[in-house]
């Protein structure tokens, strides 16, 4: 049987990032993609922004990992000459009643150790986009958004450089954790089986995690939370953008809110909200938005009638539900389940992407303590 140091399941930005931190190490690593390609799912549905880590619980793994996260991602973009932008982002209060929220976003912010935002009166943030309305604002100057795509294509470089190997089009249909290892089962595009071994598995599935994590024999079927699914639709402007900068609603529930976000074009869509599903389905009802202009023109009276035109559509895997507080991140280390070398990474949503060299670092250390 062929043996491996490490197997990591997924190739999306956090999987794709983890295999690029396990191969620079020196471990043999394999990722296992039942997809043709790296990041078709979440990891290329989403707002292509950089979080600065403005919103999370002080002291959770999405607060740490994302303001880290943050900083490594604009470094290695620099880097990487990966195109990205520090557009910032306005948070907006459309109106009196929501000028405290502000406050304590802000408050939340500073205790996270985002200390960077500023506080901007009606004027003062309608001078900076004079497109906007509203009745106060916070601006974030470490906010940004990133090619996604091609932020993934470096970190496959990367790995594949390192000595990481990548099969597409196969699935893991079964695993068994063991004193020395995880022996794993897949199946390829053609339902040819092959079996191997890992010292290490990673269980970076994204929206198949948990389904993943029920298919390996010997680890606590009781630690698998269940998974919640919101998908967030998304609209794009026809035409050029009035905003240089991202603009947020305070947040709402399951979300941030029909926000506006740029593309490196300088396109701008809207989205994603919250419409909370029980399968992964990716298409966009051109009906929704309607409910989307009347969230828009609380910000930007402006928008025009027939602007938006159905873009994408994007699924969260989240660990809670409607009404429900925003979950954390579940990393599941060695510790945590005393199953083997086995990390899971369960409710990976925003900010993900942004956190996603942070987490591989994470991930790193669980397995590798020393």
């Amino acid at each position: 049987m062929h043996t491996v140091d490490c197997v990591v399941a997924g190739a999306g930005v956090v999987g794709l990032a983890v295999a690029r931190a396990l191969a620079l190490s020196g471990r043999e690593v394999l990722v296992v993609e039942k997809a043709a390609d790296i990041g078709t799912g979440t990891s290329s549905r989403n707002s292509e922004v950089i979080h600065a880590g403005i919103y999370y619980a002080p002291g959770s793994l999405k607060t740490r990992l994302c303001v880290e996260g943050r900083e490594r991602l604009y470094a290695y973009c620099r880097e990487r000459s990966i195109g990205h932008a520090r557009t910032g982002k306005l948070i907006v209060a459309v109106e009196a009643a929501q000028l405290d929220r502000l406050q304590t976003i802000r408050a939340n912010a500073q205790r996270s150790g985002v200390a960077d935002l500023e506080l901007l009166t009606r004027q003062e943030a309608e001078s900076l986009e004079p497109h906007l309305t509203c009745a106060g604002a916070l601006l974030s100057p470490s906010t940004g958004i990133v090619d996604s795509h091609a932020l993934m294509l470096s970190l496959h470089r990367d790995a594949e450089a390192a000595g990481a190997s990548f099969a597409f089009l196969t699935t893991i249909v079964a695993a068994v954790t063991g004193a020395d290892g995880v022996q794993i089962r897949t199946l390829g595009a053609g339902g040819e089986p092959f079996e191997l071994k890992a010292g290490a598995f990673v269980n970076a599935a994204g929206l198949d995690a948990q389904a993943l994590a029920g298919r390996i024999e010997g680890f606590p079927q009781g630690l698998i939370p269940r998974q919640r699914l919101a998908r967030g639709n998304y609209f794009a402007l026809s035409g050029r953008s009035p905003f240089s900068r991202l603009i947020y609603p305070v947040p709402v529930d399951g979300g941030l809110g029909v926000h506006l976000t740029l593309d490196l074009g300088g396109s701008a869509r809207f989205g994603p909200d919250v419409e909370w599903i029980d399968h992964v389905d990716y298409t966009v009802d051109p009906g929704r938005a309607n409910s989307f202009y009347g969230e828009i023109r609380r910000y930007w009276p402006g928008l025009a009638d027939d602007a938006l035109l159905p873009a994408y559509a994007g699924v969260r895997p989240k660990l809670s539900g409607p009404g429900q507080p925003a979950a954390d991140f579940l990393i599941q280390g060695p510790a945590d389940h005393g199953a083997g070398r086995i990390v899971n990474l369960l409710g990976i949503e925003s900010p993900g992407l942004t956190a996603s060299l942070a987490i591989a670092e994470h991930v790193f250390g669980l397995l590798y303590p020393n």
